[in-house]
Order: C-alpha cells, then sequence, then structure tokens
C-alpha cells in the first residue's frame, strides 16, 4: 500500500475522540493536553525553545517512519519527494509564497548558515554583516565564524538596542548602524534580525526593518525562528530577500523542521544545500545524480535529498496544519488564543512577583505568545543564581522556564500554548518567587 492510501484525510482527538463538543471546539487551555503526551507531573512552560507535537501527528510522523522502513528505496527514492511537494505547497499556503521558493532545512539555525555560507563576499574587503545584539546565540556564532573564516573579506557589525524600546528607535538604531557602516568605508551588504528575539523575547518591527533593507540595496534575512505559527506571516507583503522559520516549535510539527524561504530573484545565490548533496550543480564537470524523482525547480532540488536523514518530520508539516486547522480551529484561532493567554498570563506572574512585564508604550513588543517577567532581585543578591534556579525548577517543580539577563536585570521568559491557561502562568509565578526567596535565603551559594 502506498504511502498516499495510508493517510487519514481528517484527524480526531486523543483515543479517536471528537474536537468537537456539543458542537464547538474543544476550549483552549488544560483539556487541549488530552492530545500530547507530557508526564503527568510536568507543566511545559517553555514552548519556545523545543515546540511540542500533538499525538495525531507524532502518529503520522510513525507511519512514514515505518513505511521508510517497510520499502526504504520505494519509499524513500520515489514517494518521499511527492509528499514533500505537498507539504511545500501546504507550508507555502500559509506563508503567502510561492510553493517553488520553499524547502525544509533541519532547524532555523541550519536556514541561517546556509544562506550566510552560500553568500560571496567581494574581495575588496568592505562588505559587512548587520545584527542586533538581541541576536540568537548560535545564529550570532554563525556571523563570527563567516567573518573569522573569511580572510578578511568580509566584517560585521552589531547594533545595540536596549529594551523596552519603542519600534522607531529600533528603526531609528538601525539606520544609525547604516550611517556609520558607510562612514567606516564598509558596505552593510546584509542584515539578520528576528520576527521574535530570542532572549528577551519579544517581537521586534521585522516589517519596517526589511522595507528599510530594501530601500538601501541591502539583503534581508529574516530569522523566523519564532514565527510561523506564532504571529502571522505575510511572505507576499514582507518580501524578504530570505527567510527561515522553525515549524517544529509554534507550527506543532514534530522536531525537526524548518522551511527555509528564497525568492525566485536570489535564488541563484544559493548554490548549494548544507551539507552538499546530489542536487548541487557543479560549474567545472558534470556527475551522477542516482536519485530517479528530480524536481524541475534547480533550488528546490536541491535541497530534495541532503544525504541520508530521517526527513519524516517534514512529510508532517502538512499534517500539523492539517490538524490546527480541523483540531484546534486554525491559525486566527490559534493566534488569538496564545497572544492573549502571554499578554494577560504575564500579568498575572507579574503580580504574584510584585514586578512587571517587558514591554513598551505601544505594546508592539508583547504582540506575540512569549512574556518576559521581571524576578525581584537584584544583580548582587544573585550573580550566579540563574543557573542554580533552572536546575531546581526541574528537579523540585517538575517544569523549566529560561532565566536571562537584560539591562542589568533577571527576567524570565514564560511561553503561552493552546494547552495552558491564566492558572499556569500564576503557577510559574509562584514557582518563580519561591525560588528567589530561596536564593535570598543563601541556598543557590550552597552549591
Amino acid at each position: 500500500m502506498s504511502a498516499h492510501n495510508q493517510r487519514p484525510d481528517s484527524f480526531t482527538g486523543a483515543n479517536g475522540v471528537s474536537p468537537m463538543h456539543n458542537g464547538r471546539l474543544i476550549p483552549f487551555g488544560q483539556r487541549v493536553l488530552q492530545h500530547f503526551e507530557f508526564d503527568p507531573g510536568y507543566r511545559n512552560l517553555n514552548h519556545g525553545s523545543f515546540g511540542a507535537s500533538p499525538r495525531e501527528v507524532r502518529n503520522k510522523l510513525r507511519q512514514y517512519q515505518d513505511l521508510a522502513e517497510a520499502k526504504p528505496d520505494q519509499f524513500i527514492r520515489y514517494e518521499t519527494p511527492d509528499i514533500l511537494n505537498e507539504s511545500r505547497e501546504a507550508v507555502a499556503k500559509l506563508l503567502n509564497a510561492p510553493t517553488d521558493t520553499v524547502v525544509f532545512v533541519s532547524n532555523a539555525t541550519t536556514g541561517v548558515n546556509t544562506v550566510l555560507r552560500n553568500i560571496t563576499w567581494n574581495d575588496d574587503r568592505k562588505d559587512e554583516i548587520l545584527s542586533f545584539n538581541t541576536i540568537y546565540g548560535a545564529c550570532g556564532k554563525t556571523i563570527d565564524y563567516i567573518v573569522d573564516s573569511g580572510l578578511g573579506r568580509v566584517s560585521s557589525r552589531e547594533i545595540l538596542i536596549t529594551y523596552p524600546s519603542e519600534d522607531e528607535e529600533i528603526i531609528a538604531a538601525f539606520k544609525g548602524a547604516l550611517a556609520d557602516s558607510a562612514r567606516d568605508g564598509k558596505r552593510a551588504r546584509i542584515c539578520v534580525f528576528d520576527t521574535v528575539s530570542s532572549l528577551p523575547a519579544v517581537r521586534m518591527p521585522f516589517e519596517e526593518i526589511a522595507k528599510v533593507c530594501k530601500e538601501e540595496g541591502i539583503l534581508s534575512l529574516v530569522d523566523g525562528a519564532q514565527g510561523l505559527g506564532m504571529i502571522d506571516i505575510d511572505l507576499k507583503a514582507l518580501d524578504p530577500d530570505f527567510f527561515v522559520s522553525n515549524c517544529h516549535k509554534w507550527l506543532h510539527v514534530p522536531r525537526s523542521s524548518a522551511v527555509l524561504y528564497v525568492p525566485l530573484r536570489n535564488q541563484a545565490l544559493m548554490a548549494s544545500s548544507l551539507p552538499t548533496s546530489h542536487g548541487y550543480i557543479s560549474k567545472s564537470r558534470e556527475r551522477f545524480n542516482p536519485l530517479p524523482k528530480q524536481h524541475k525547480s534547480v533550488f528546490v532540488n536541491n535541497f530534495q535529498f541532503v544525504g541520508t536523514l530521517d526527513t519524516s518530520p517534514y512529510l508532517c508539516v502538512k499534517d500539523a496544519i492539517t490538524w490546527r486547522e480541523q483540531v484546534l480551529g486554525g491559525e486566527a484561532r490559534i493566534f488569538e488564543y496564545i497572544q492573549t493567554l502571554a499578554r494577560e498570563g504575564g500579568k498575572k506572574a507579574a503580580q504574584v512577583l510584585g514586578t512587571e512585564v517587558l514591554d513598551n508604550k505601544s505594546g508592539s513588543m508583547t504582540r506575540c505568545a512569549t512574556t518576559n517577567v521581571a524576578l525581584p532581585l537584584k544583580p548582587e543578591e544573585a550573580p550566579n543564581a540563574a543557573e542554580w534556579m533552572q536546575e531546581k525548577m526541574m528537579s523540585d517543580y517538575k517544569t523549566f522556564i529560561p532565566l536571562f539577563t537584560h539591562n542589568n536585570r533577571l527576567w524570565a521568559r514564560i511561553s503561552a500554548q493552546v494547552y495552558l491557561d491564566i492558572e499556569d502562568f500564576v503557577w510559574a509565578g509562584q514557582v518563580l518567587l519561591d525560588l528567589c526567596e530561596r536564593v535570598k535565603r543563601g541556598e543557590s551559594k550552597d552549591v
């Protein structure tokens, strides 16, 4: 039986239960937990790091894996390309992008690496890579590697922002960096920036940054690791030069999977996948490609088979999108719930702690599904307490909340999700308050 004949057209809830309840979709919150496989004693307040996939979609993952084991050559060589195309079509529709501009990679960091490692830097040594100081650490180190290995042809420039900041202040800082680059005799070649940054987890004015890049003739690389499935992404309107977003985080796809978007105008710049595989077209010679189902698009074909690896998460992208529509009620309903929960839940946690949420006056920073809550600790009280607190969260409270320092203050990042409710945020505030009290009593110094 082919893979197509084994794929259901619709999803039911856990144990075959319909997602409809009395003619209505199941309310978000604890009722949705029945679809996930968390340990009963664990509260997942950190969806933003690794995501979580529902049981129904994970069952699809195992079906694809079983098909690959049953008839490896038939499934991998002949059936996988067609299912990949279906998933590309589904995610392209979600992003409002042409299907042949999107491919799958293992994660957003791989996507950022793919773009930066394919760019040819000019020999005049003027090229610069711009980024913000809130860039995700692995992507920042990728820029470091490109500079370190670039034989002096490319340098980097970091744009400093300190939150809370209004969008206009961030754009002004970006334009100031462009002016500084030109004044220093450099050429701003590409800017890497987030949709929603990691730490602190706030929404950036990525639409306006992309617009400035276009006006100034700079390539835009949008790191949407925290993007697809959390906020509305319209690539036709945004029109970036490159965009990457994890699917395994907010889109409920199994780990690990991400979508890489490259518009037709820039696909010639992406000569190779990472690693280079059968889809690469050499400029010096021809080599045999043993794969029978090659895509007509050179760009898509480059990423269709990148060595032998488990691509079943990529195949599940369309299934996760269908599950979100049929079981959760679609993207708009999901966005409204998780963004509202993050905003209101953050306030509740801050009330418990006697502190505040990281936000600006316009509220633009919190138009996402994550919240950053200040901890009631002075820097001198907790110089090394964050790691101790995070370890104790796991061992003593069976949860995890990332802690980080910004602007000389300790913060906690909490992720909203459809299986959480306000009570979870109140509980998170109580856990953090308890840990802060333990730090003040000196327990963290005993380690």
